[in-house]
């Protein structure tokens, strides 16, 4: 899988995102930037070294605009006219589209009304539909992004002065991580609707083969951190190809034996893949249980709920992780001892693992009067026999 990784060095914005996805050798087509219809562009790319670090740096010069601000339907517009590939295309609307929601929600009027300002100036929407257009010609699959520096302090707007991060900047990062950093604008609008909406949240580089790296060039210097960003390109290992899931972990060190069990099965019923209980000694040598789950992005929050309702935990330890599985099937065989569901494992078309349905061996163990191992036994033979 080819996959992009965006590390924010010193912050993301719209010019640096392209200025680092040019620095990897993609081309921009200048004759597509044109049918935007946005008048005389020139695109001025150079290089910039940046704290001892050769990158790129872009910039659009455009004839000056005596009024910068464009609605929202006019660039949604402006982007379905061009003669955009489609991928690229949808790229830039669903950036916009998210920077017009959260916009709209900041100033309290609906995104078709969103009058974009700083963003709705013409290199804004060079960079964005620049960055779509390279995204697009590199093929790649997924992109993944570390989290952006927050920055601090105020900035001058259209509206007057407003803190960093920006609102609009919150709004579009919610639910990701933003890392503390020394001040000024370090992620703008522009920046984070691209993360936003094109790039999953990673917290460290995943493990892949390199293939190129590149590295954009903001304008302004900062004293804790290169004003980079740096894009890595790469082949992702089939490790990667697996599904994110999270551990849950809590330990446990006043909580009775029956109640962890009810706590088990109710982490269980709330979506979890699996749940255990394991022995510890915590602190001042006291005894206590290891509490943990493995559940899906999806299922989390149902199963913090019913750790923190079932038992007595503050607090949960969680660890983002891949869970790779097999390709799943529910065989039913027929057996002396009545019908047995079978679990199936393949990978790639192949049978790698089978196992009866213990709770099918057990009751019809029970039925008989034989013993639990003897219907596994024959659930097993049936299967490899069909």
């Amino acid at each position: 899988m080819k996959t992009l990784v965006l590390d924010p060095v010193g912050g993301i914005a719209g010019d640096m995102l392209i200025a680092a996805l040019l620095d990897l050798g993609a081309k921009l087509d200048a004759d597509v930037i044109a049918s935007l219809g946005l008048g005389r562009l020139t695109l001025v790319q150079t290089r910039r070294e940046v704290n001892g670090i050769q990158a790129t740096h872009f910039l659009v010069q455009a004839p000056r605009e005596e009024h910068t601000h464009r609605p929202y339907r006019v660039v949604r517009e402006l982007i379905e006219k061009a003669r955009l590939p489609p991928r690229a295309a949808k790229l830039a609307q669903e950036a916009f589209a998210l920077l017009a929601r959260a916009e709209g929600k900041i100033h309290g009027v609906a995104p078709d009304e969103v009058e974009f300002h700083e963003v709705g100036a013409v290199d804004s929407i060079v960079d964005v539909v620049g960055s779509a257009l390279l995204i697009d010609s590199l093929g790649v699959e997924r992109i993944v992004a570390l989290p952006p520096p927050a920055g601090s302090g105020t900035v001058q707007s259209t509206h007057g002065i407003i803190p960093v991060p920006g609102p609009a900047t919150l709004e579009l990062l919610k639910g990701r991580k933003l890392r503390p950093s020394g001040p000024g604008e370090r992620t703008t609008p522009t920046g984070a609707a691209m993360l936003a909406a094109w790039t999953e949240e990673v917290p460290s580089i995943p493990e892949l083969t390199v293939q190129a790296i590149g590295y954009g060039a903001g304008t302004k210097r900062w004293e804790d951190a290169p004003n980079l960003l740096r894009a890595v390109l790469g082949e992702s290992h089939p490790a990667e190809k697996g599904e994110a899931a999270w551990v849950l972990e809590a330990n446990l060190d006043d909580l009775s034996p029956q109640l962890a069990a009810v706590a088990l099965e109710a982490a269980l019923q709330a979506g979890a893949h699996d749940a255990w209980i394991g022995p510890v000694t915590m602190k001042k040598g006291r005894p206590g249980h290891l509490f943990g789950a493995l559940c899906s992005e999806d299922a989390r929050a149902r199963v913090e709920a019913a750790i923190f309702r079932e038992t007595s935990s503050l607090g949960l330890r969680a660890t983002r992780v891949e869970r790779s599985v097999l390709d799943r099937e529910l065989v039913e065989v027929q057996t002396q001892y009545g019908p047995i569901r079978v679990k199936a494992g393949r990978l790639a078309g192949r049978l790698l693992n089978a196992q009866p349905e213990f709770d099918d061996c057990r009751q019809a163990a029970e039925r008989q009067g034989v013993a639990v191992k003897e219907v596994i036994q024959a659930a097993l033979s049936a299967f490899r026999q069909r």
